[in-house]
């Protein structure tokens, strides 16, 4: 009768072994799942943005145009995290999705606090915070023409 050590390290060993020929087969394959980053104008990096926060269960995403008003960019998006570790998780999801996608290497600033984030992609400024800190600011109010002060 084997011993129970044995099974464990059978069970061990059949486990690495799985995971070394996945990954042999996704190196086999690595030249058709990566291609060259899309270019992106600012509406593509606009959509990318907003799915991206969605799909992290951002709250209250409010995109703003920006074009005509500010040099500093097309678009700005507001979104809401929950909390802190939501709120730098959605960041660096962000910025890892649009360098994977696109190419682009985002400026961050905040996100070792985790209460208010922005990530500039250049064409379109990002801002994450936690409800809190985004109600203290009200960057909708200074941004969007017609939109009262929720105090």
């Amino acid at each position: 009768m084997p011993s129970v050590g044995v099974g464990s390290a059978r069970l061990k060993e059949d486990n690495e072994l799985s995971l070394s020929s996945m990954a042999a087969t996704s190196a086999n394959t690595g030249a058709d799942v990566m291609s060259a980053p899309q270019i992106a104008d600012s509406e593509t990096l606009l959509a990318a943005i907003l799915k991206s926060l969605d799909d992290d269960k951002g709250e209250d995403i409010v995109q703003i145009n920006l074009r005509g008003r500010s040099e500093m960019g097309d678009y700005m998006v507001i979104a809401s995290g929950r909390s802190t570790r939501q709120v730098t998780a959605m960041a660096e999801k962000l910025a890892d999705r649009l360098k994977q996608d696109f190419g682009v290497i985002s400026k961050t600033e905040g996100k070792e606090a985790g209460d208010w984030v922005l990530i500039d992609t250049g064409d379109v400024i990002v801002h994450i915070f936690r409800p809190e800190v985004r109600e203290f600011y009200q960057l909708e109010k200074m941004w969007q023409p017609g939109v009262a002060a929720a105090r």
